[in-house]
């Protein structure tokens, strides 16, 4: 084996024991498991309410804003979070310490000024 993948060897050896234990326990699961099907039991379940309408209901378009801006500020913790983990680092470098600090702080006011918008455009407002 080469010294270059050695630091990776546990990292291969507990994914194979996660997907073969997973494995193991669906295997198991569907030969001991009891199974049972009733009409009850066959029907979709959402929050332990009956389903009282079609799934092909129209949804309001607030619905969708509110899970895209979700989805957005959610992605933009994953962006800020890595850079914050290196910039200690980079501050030791003199000439990139001030592009990251100036970039980070571009995305966020790029950020920060979609919010706002969004804000007075009442995708905020949950009605």
């Amino acid at each position: 084996m080469d010294a270059n993948y050695a630091p990776y060897v546990p990292v291969v050896i507990v994914t194979i024991l996660v997907v073969g234990l997973a494995a193991v326990i669906l295997l198991l699961n569907r030969m001991l498991g009891p199974r049972r099907p009733t009409n009850i039991k066959s029907i979709p379940f959402e929050s332990g309410a009956d389903p009282y309408s079609k799934p092909r209901t129209r949804m309001s378009v607030k619905f969708y804003m509110t899970a895209i801006l979700f989805l957005v500020f959610d992605l933009e913790v994953v962006f800020i979070y890595p850079w914050a983990s290196r910039y200690k680092a980079w501050l030791a470098d003199d000439a990139f310490a001030p592009i990251a600090f100036g970039g980070m702080v571009l995305f966020v006011i790029i950020v920060t000024l979609g919010l706002l918008y969004e804000w007075k455009r009442g995708a905020m407002d949950w009605e």
